[in-house]
């Protein structure tokens, strides 16, 4: 199943240094993802300015228990960048 996940990063003052300092542990992390086939496709949210606000990804996981387990893990909720995480179920369009 895949699934679909919008995070979006606190908003204080902090926020976009927690989401540098944690980014490539963020992304090493991702990597070990994309190593197993679970990595469909990911990157950042940007607002209107092109300021990075959070991230969207896409990943194939077995159940709604390994999503837990890498939401769980990934550095970015670890390290509080991201404040509010909705994840959904995905079924990409067959064009």
């Amino acid at each position: 199943m895949q699934y679909v996940i919008h995070a979006y990063d606190h908003t204080d003052a902090d926020a976009l240094t927690r989401r540098m300092a944690a980014r490539a542990a963020h992304f090493d992390y991702v990597r070990q993802f994309n190593a197993l086939g679970k990595f469909v496709i990911g990157g950042a949210l940007l607002d209107p300015t092109g300021r990075m606000i959070g991230s969207m990804l896409v990943l194939d996981l077995e159940s709604e228990a390994e999503l837990a387990t890498y939401l769980a893990g990934d550095p970015y909720v670890v390290q509080q960048v991201w404040d509010k995480i909705d994840t959904r179920p995905f079924m990409p369009a067959k064009l």
